[in-house]
This record gives structure tokens, C-alpha cells and sequence, in this order.
């Protein structure tokens, strides 16, 4: 008799990132208006703290230090929290099972903390809050982008998932010559910087954190061979065509 599958079947560490963001967010709602908007300033990622504001805000000067962890939890609205969540379990899963929960989360914040630098060197309010997972989890899609490739073009389903085995990771000059690669890196290049100026607009006035989303993005895909636990490979010029 063949063993049944889980229909919610991420790894434990995934998990557990999806359960902190609905808890943070269910918190938020509960709580009385004033409260919830002083929970969220003293999580969100807010660049004033770095020149000299850290003070003068919720948080105080400790909060520019948790800033580059704890606005990964905060989500602006529903919407925002369950496009999150999605693209945490569609690119965490398949990472996490990779390196396991340890390098996963050190990865994971890392690339946050990618992401909210760039913010910080991009924006123009040092007041504005950025909240959310959205750099972190572009990291992952850079990292996915090591390994998914090669797993897509041998069909290796079950490698992609990692349940089984691993498909080999891409060395970094390998995957920096791959076209496929390069046609994604590039889409998603774009589709930020249109963002930038002004797409953001057409969704209810939402504002979209593009920076923090390419400074994570980047920090996955060229720092990911640091963190995976089998060598890269290199792959000859046929596999880059």
C-alpha cells in the first residue's frame, strides 16, 4: 500500500515562517488602532533609524538593530500577506529542504537584510515604513534559480522538490551565462524598475518596496553557493544555450 502524501506537505522551518506572519498579523488586527500602528513602527524597517532618529521613535535605538529582522513579519493587508505566503511556499520549501532549517533561516534573514540596505539606499522619505517578506523571499527566487533551471530541463520534478535527491547546483560563472537565466534575471530586473515609477500606482496607491525586492534578489542568487551543502557544478556551454 503506497504511503499517502500530506496535502500541506513544506518543510517544518517554512511552516513555522507562515504561522509567525499570520500571528503578527492576526495581533495587529485585534489590537485597539493606536496600538496595533505602534507594534507595527516599532517592527517595520524605517531608514530614519540609521541617521540618528532611532530615538525619537518607537522602538528606540534597539530598533535599529531588530528593524532588519522584524519587518520580514509585517504585512500591510491581507492581500499582501497571502501573495507572501504563496511565494514563500512555491520557492522556501524547495530551498529549505536543500540546506536545512539552520542555514534556511540564516539565508532567509540575510537576504532581508539585503534588501532593506538597498531600500535605505534608494529611498527618498527616511521616515516611510517598509514591512514585509517580500526581499527575503526574492532572495529564495534567486537561489531557485541555482538549481531550478537544470531540474527543469531534465524534468527532474522530484529533484526539484528535494524530497528524494537534489538536482547539482549551478556554479555562479555557470549560471551567469546561462540564457534562461539571464532572460529571468532580467525580467524580473524590469518588471521592478517599472514599479519604480509609477505601476505601483495602478494598485490602490499601494507602494511596493522594488528595492528591497532586487537587493534580495540579488544577495540569493549570487550568494546561495555559500550556503548549499554540495559543491557546485559546472555545466558545459551546451547546458547554457
Amino acid at each position: 500500500m503506497s504511503e499517502r502524501q500530506p496535502i500541506f506537505n513544506a518543510p517544518g522551518v517554512v511552516t513555522a515562517l507562515l504561522g509567525s506572519f499570520v500571528t503578527v498579523h492576526l495581533a495587529r488586527y485585534f489590537m485597539p488602532e493606536e496600538q496595533a500602528a505602534w507594534l507595527t513602527a516599532v517592527l517595520a524597517f524605517i531608514p530614519a533609524r540609521l541617521t540618528g532618529m532611532a530615538h525619537a521613535l518607537p522602538g528606540g535605538d534597539i530598533a535599529s538593530v531588530t528593524q532588519f529582522v522584524t519587518h520580514v513579519f509585517v504585512h500591510g493587508d491581507l492581500t499582501h500577506l497571502i501573495v507572501n505566503s504563496a511565494w514563500l511556499l512555491a520557492f522556501g520549501s524547495s530551498v529549505a529542504r536543500r540546506i536545512g532549517s539552520a542555514r534556511f533561516l540564516v539565508f532567509f534573514f540575510l537576504c532581508g537584510m539585503a534588501g532593506a540596505l538597498v531600500y535605505v539606499a534608494f529611498s527618498s522619505n527616511q521616515l516611510s515604513l517598509m514591512v514585509g517578506a517580500s526581499g527575503a523571499i526574492s532572495g529564495l527566487m534567486g537561489a531557485a534559480f541555482r538549481f531550478l533551471f537544470q531540474a527543469l530541463r531534465t524534468g527532474d520534478t522530484e529533484g526539484l522538490a528535494g524530497e528524494v535527491r537534489r538536482p547539482p547546483l549551478m556554479s555562479l560563472s555557470a549560471t551567469l551565462r546561462d540564457r534562461r537565466i539571464l532572460l529571468a534575471v532580467a525580467g524580473w530586473t524590469v518588471l521592478n524598475t517599472v514599479l519604480a515609477w509609477g505601476a505601483a500606482g495602478l494598485m490602490d496607491g499601494a507602494n511596493i518596496a522594488w528595492e528591497a525586492h532586487l537587493g534580495g534578489f540579488y544577495m540569493g542568487l549570487l550568494a546561495f553557493g555559500f550556503f548549499d551543502r554540495s559543491p557546485p557544478v559546472q555545466h558545459n556551454a551546451a547546458l547554457a544555450e
